[in-house]
């Protein structure tokens, strides 16, 4: 009797060691599979964080390059409301002179 109990313990042991390798294994598979996907995450993220600061670079540019159109803008406004703007426009277009002035012109 005591041989066939060893027996049955015995082969209960080998099942319960079985099903813990069973289990060791399933755990792991699980692990490395989340592994993978957070690696093939952390891959997306980085090209989207280079993607991102590639734009904020060129979006940076763009507005140096609004705030120096700004100022030219305000020296131009700065400009128009000046007396030297009114002469330089009536020369240009009406073709006027100051009174002191002599205006020459070549031959044709």
């Amino acid at each position: 009797m005591g041989s066939r109990r060893k027996r049955k313990h015995s082969a209960q042991g080998k099942n319960r060691i079985l099903q813990h390798k069973i289990s060791v294994l399933g755990i792991s598979g699980v692990i490395v599979m989340l592994a993978v996907v957070l690696a093939v995450g952390s891959m997306s993220l980085r090209e989207k964080n280079e993607r991102y600061k590639a734009q904020q670079a060129e979006l940076e540019t763009q507005l140096e390059e609004q705030k120096a159109r700004g100022e030219e803008i305000e020296a131009l406004k700065e400009y128009v409301g000046t007396d030297e703007y009114v002469e330089d426009v009536a020369k240009e277009k009406l073709g006027l002179v100051n009174p002191n002035e002599i205006l020459f012109q070549a031959e044709p």
